[in-house]
């Protein structure tokens, strides 16, 4: 028998129970759909309100200081930069701004705040160069004397290997883009004069040149997070050239010293070196002169592997009782594939 429609009853509302398991029945429906969808990604470093950065030393890339290393992008035990090239190595976590020598590091160049923040903390008071003499001073203590700036939304940067006694600002102390905070050293687990420069993000190191770590190989990433024109990328170069009547070594270079302007007419040779970065295996050292009385030199050295630092020389000898009095010109060529990646030229003097 059909019931009046003013009697018809809704069962699932007459029987709690039945109610029950149908909702019971949506709620799992709904929690294996939320669980076969993917988890929501992280947000990019780049859209995380990150700082927009100066560069960190004051000095122009290519004339007065260059960059050695970069932030390792390779994840596993090899190593790469951001545009795939080997300036870097395994697990390095910031960039490297270096100055040629030791005597470049006395002409004070600035290290200056990346970004607007506060200080969250320093350290000050260790020797420049201490890896170098005794490795274990310089255990857990491997930054040596440096900073750490907190710009918010979970964004740091740090900055190692400041000179001795050069810091100019405390804990607690608000900066501004470009204030300075002390001086490139050598200090901490340093082999060479730099301030190397670190962004983190939560914690985590990001690549100030390529945040979002996507592929650069072929070209430079469209997304950085420098202010305007990212500091000039370089992969490799000749730093200085200088004659000398012997190679000098190359902690000598280092240091800031080996290139003669004048030598002897009597010298037994005149030799002409190179102090490059980044040269890679299969790149050419081309070092020529040439001087008065029609005089000329040339050697090319190949390389037969990477390294990050090197010297390269070449000489001549004597063949008389003395060298022509008069200006010598020289000059060291990084070549890669077939063309010149950089020079630099050197100039001494023989007089009578």
């Amino acid at each position: 028998m059909d019931l009046p429609r003013g009697n018809q009853t809704n069962t699932s509302a007459r029987i709690p129970w039945v109610r029950a398991l149908l909702v019971a029945t949506a709620l799992l429906a709904a929690a294996t759909v939320r669980a076969d969808l993917p988890p929501p990604k992280p947000p990019l470093p780049s859209q995380s309100n990150p700082p927009s950065l100066v560069q960190p030393a004051d000095c122009i890339i290519g004339q007065t200081c260059y960059i050695q290393n970069y932030v390792d992008a390779d994840p596993g035990p090899a190593a790469r930069d951001f545009r795939c090239n080997p300036l870097s190595y395994d697990g390095h976590k910031g960039t490297d701004f270096a100055v040629p020598t030791l005597a470049d590091m006395a002409r004070d160049v600035a290290v200056l705040a990346a970004a607007p923040g506060r200080v969250r903390g320093v350290r000050d008071g260790m020797e420049d160069g201490a890896y170098l003499n005794d490795p274990n001073s310089v255990k857990e203590v491997e930054c040596g004397n440096g900073l750490a700036i907190e710009h918010g939304h979970g964004w740091e940067t740090q900055y190692c290997h400041l000179r001795k006694g050069s810091l100019l600002v405390k804990p607690g102390q608000e900066v501004t883009s470009g204030t300075p905070l002390g001086l490139i050293g050598q200090s901490g687990l340093a082999e060479f004069p730099h301030v190397h420069f670190a962004l983190r993000f939560q914690g985590k190191p990001v690549d100030p040149y390529n945040p979002d770590r996507r592929d650069a190989c072929a070209q430079p990433p469209e997304q950085t997070l420098w202010t305007g024109t990212p500091p000039a990328y370089i992969p490799g170069g000749v730093l200085l050239a200088g004659f000398a009547q012997r190679s000098p070594k190359l902690d000598v270079i280092g240091a800031g010293g080996g290139a003669a302007e004048t030598l002897p007419p009597d010298s037994p040779q005149i030799s002409l070196w190179g102090y490059l970065f980044g040269v890679r295996a299969g790149d050419e050292v081309v070092i020529e002169f040439a001087g008065p009385d029609n005089i000329y030199h040339k050697r090319t050295n190949k390389i037969d592997r990477n390294i990050a630092i090197l010297s390269r020389f070449s000489a001549k000898r004597r063949a008389g009782p003395a060298w022509p009095t008069g200006a010598y010109t020289g000059r060291v060529t990084l070549m890669r594939n077939g063309q010149s990646l950089d020079y630099k030229t050197a100039t001494t003097f023989i007089s009578p």
